[in-house]
């Protein structure tokens, strides 16, 4: 198990969002098979999915991605009327699944591992800044200010029914928002239905959050792109570099296409739940390497939340622990982009051959 608090008595159980590109480029490695390439594409989520795996029996295995990804959409999507998240946020529900459960448990592992910059609970700041069903509306500080204190007044209690299913108690009216970890636990729950039938070695990715385990075919590892900040959300996609990806994931997060502008002031997707409104520094991207995409997912966005200098700090003062040792931070400084990397994450940077 992995210890998230400096004082280790916090576990997780182990087992975005921008574009990734995959890149068919080969370098040596040694894992060589024999299995024949699958492909996979389809949607989910709102967004794409790309699936690629190597697999003797040569399966094609998109019935089974289509119905894992809706089953995930009716527990975490907020999009969907009758989704479980939903209905809790509404007070209809109260017994969870087991993978809403486990969700919320690592939600809340991560909201204490960076002091609150990861939390789930900003579900209703988050849609009447307008990054939900509302419209996209500035708001005043007194609503500001409204919606922080039920933020921080709302008590979650986390129990057991008599028959042993989850349940949580809710005192209070703050929402609950999966969003900054959906997407990376439907990728681990993707790669662990492969794994589950015996296939080592895939790239999943979904709407740009990426897992890459074992390798091609030649031996080569996965390489994959990360995405130079765009100049605004209509721009077209380039690359900034690419990575190598060995049983790793790989999630970016970034406020350079989520926004809006109104009155010429920009207004970004990433709220930080101690002020209750959009970010406002030079972070441009965060980009997070982990054996685990959720918890990749996560970190990325609790970067953005700190942005540059604190995110800095955050690193340095917690060595070796998760989201830490891989990390990508584009910034801006002076109107020009600039980078930020930690030894971990050069490591992985694909030289030019």
């Amino acid at each position: 198990m992995t210890l998230f608090s400096k004082n280790k008595s916090v576990r997780y159980l182990g087992i975005g969002r921008f574009f990734i590109a995959v890149l068919a480029l080969s370098m040596l490695a040694g894992c060589q098979h024999e299995d024949k390439p699958i492909h996979i594409q389809g949607e989910a989520q709102g967004t794409y999915y790309s699936i690629l795996y190597y697999d003797s029996l040569e399966r094609n295995l998109q019935p089974q991605f289509d119905s894992i990804l809706a089953d995930f959409d009716l527990t975490a999507s907020l999009w969907v009327e009758q989704s479980l998240i939903r209905r809790v946020n509404r007070g209809e529900d109260s017994v969870l699944s087991a993978m809403f459960a486990d969700m919320l448990t690592k939600s809340w592992q991560i909201q204490q591992y960076t002091d609150g910059c990861f939390n789930p609970s900003v579900g209703k700041l988050v849609n009447a800044w307008g990054f939900g069903f509302k419209n996209k509306q500035p708001l005043n500080q007194s609503t500001v200010d409204s919606l922080l204190s039920e933020l921080r007044t709302t008590q979650y209690l986390l129990d057991t029914t008599d028959q042993g299913l989850p349940v949580l108690h809710r005192k209070g009216s703050a929402e609950l928002d999966f969003n900054a970890i959906a997407q990376g636990y439907s990728v681990d729950m993707v790669g662990a239905y492969l794994q589950s039938l015996g296939i080592q070695n895939y790239l999943i990715d979904i709407g740009g959050e990426v897992i890459g385990k074992g390798c091609k075919a030649d031996g080569s590892p996965w390489v994959v792109g990360i995405e130079r900040p765009a100049e605004n959300k209509y721009s077209g996609r380039e690359i900034e570099l690419a990575i190598t990806l060995q049983d790793q994931s790989v999630v970016t997060s970034g406020n350079y296409r989520k926004y809006y502008e109104k009155d010429g002031v920009k207004y970004s997707h990433t709220i930080d739940p101690a002020t209750g409104r959009p970010v406002n520094h030079t972070l441009l991207s965060a980009s997070v390497v982990e054996k685990e995409s959720w918890l990749a997912d996560a970190m990325a966005t609790a970067y953005m939340v700190m942005g540059l200098d604190r995110a800095k700090q955050f690193i340095a003062s917690h060595p070796g622990e998760p989201g830490t040792e891989a990390v990508f931070f584009i910034y801006d400084e002076g109107g020009a982009y600039k980078t930020y990397a930690t030894p971990g994450f050069e490591k992985l940077i694909r030289q030019e051959q």
